[in-house]
């Protein structure tokens, strides 16, 4: 062996294979692969491992500086009255007399309520109301300012009060059960709960007054149909009398013909009214009812645990993105430092085309000073 030439500097595993393994006995070519990203991560396990470190370190120390949050559960379902709706009969007689009353089924799914809690004017009402002010016992304040909405022209303020408070509210259906949950998230665990009982109360509230609306609007219908019913019965009954008055005998067919037409309109008229009278007590009553038609099954009670931020999540997935990070930095740095050895030209072509716009970026800085 010639003792002039130099020791031949050790190759990395990704130059080339192991010269010492024949062809075909030993590693095969996916084994040297999986060798060669193996050194990649040995040889810079610094950058491997010291970034998700650092990223879950900053991470961690973010989120010790972010505020807390805390949620609210209220679970709760709508009852679904009968009494509510306009009764067969009725929709009956008013499709007979060319009036389309609206049914009120809609009004009762689990999604309406969902957006009625979503409303823009449920929502300024609960903002509007005071509740206690966290870290106080005896003061109080609109939840407005209790949220710290920035000052501005009214309009504008409740605008972004709605937004917030919207933001941290949500309504969530489950419709096999035509149950709603209503999740409010503030930074205070007693605000948040007093908040979500609020809003189903005040849900609670426009429920059943748009009940009455319905049943006062039912009640002056039906009492101007009974009315009406009642002078049609009337008639027809004078309209009987009249002729059996005047008809003391009526052996003849078309006597009898009469009869039973005058007969059969004094039968119908006392049907109608008959309805129209019942349905007219029930409305009545419904008109006077404020049975609460919200069922709540859990009310809201202060979390003992809060919602965010957190942390321990934030730290695995900063930690986690932060050794792809890792990797990623490791295997470009090695295909620089091959591609420097393996092609010179060319990386010396990549390095001038780099390096030109940061020299002139510096010239004109100086020219500048």
């Amino acid at each position: 062996m010639d003792s002039s030439r130099a020791p031949a500097s050790p190759r990395p595993v990704l130059d080339a294979p192991d010269r010492e393994t024949p062809v075909g006995e030993g590693a095969s070519n996916s084994d040297a692969g999986l060798l060669d990203y193996a050194w990649v991560m040995l040889h810079h396990w610094r950058l491997v491992l010291g970034t998700p470190f650092v990223a879950a370190l900053v991470t961690a120390l973010i989120s010790l500086v972010l505020p807390q949050h805390w949620t609210a559960e209220i679970e709760f379902v709508p009852e679904s009255s009968s009494s509510i709706k306009l009764p067969s009969g009725i929709g009956g007689l008013a499709g007979q007399l060319g009036i389309a009353l609206p049914t009120s089924d809609a009004l009762e799914s689990p999604a309406f309520y969902a957006k009625v809690a979503e409303s823009r004017p449920l929502l300024e009402r609960t903002l509007t109301t005071r509740f206690p002010v966290p870290g106080s016992v005896r003061d109080s304040a609109a939840l407005i300012d209790i949220l710290k909405i920035p000052d501005g022209p009214a309009l504008r303020r409740m605008e972004k009060g709605v937004k917030r408070l919207r933001k941290y509210s949500e309504v969530k259906v489950d419709n096999k059960t035509r149950t709603l949950r209503l999740d409010v998230e503030t930074r205070d665990a007693r605000l948040s709960a007093a908040v979500a009982n609020q809003m189903v109360g005040f849900l609670n509230d426009f429920n059943r007054n748009t009940r009455t609306v319905q049943a006062r609007e039912r009640r002056k219908f039906t009492e101007a149909r009974t009315e009406e019913a009642q002078r049609d019965l009337e008639h027809a009954e004078d309209a009987l009398r009249n002729f059996l008055t005047r008809n003391r005998q009526y052996e003849s067919p078309p006597l009898q013909f009469e009869r039973n037409r005058l007969e059969r309109q004094v039968q119908m008229r006392q049907e109608v009214y008959s309805t129209l009278r019942r349905e007219f007590e029930v409305a009545r009553l419904d008109e006077v009812n404020d049975t609460p038609v919200l069922t709540v099954i859990d009310p809201a009670i202060p979390p003992a645990t809060r919602s965010s931020p957190a942390r321990v999540r934030m730290v695995l997935v900063a930690a986690l993105l932060g050794f792809g990070l890792g990797l990623g930095l490791a295997f470009l740095t090695e295909y620089l430092r091959q591609s420097r050895v393996r092609q010179p030209a060319a990386y010396e072509r990549v390095a001038r085309a780099w390096r030109g716009p940061r020299r002139a970026r510096t010239a004109a800085r100086r020219a500048d000073l």
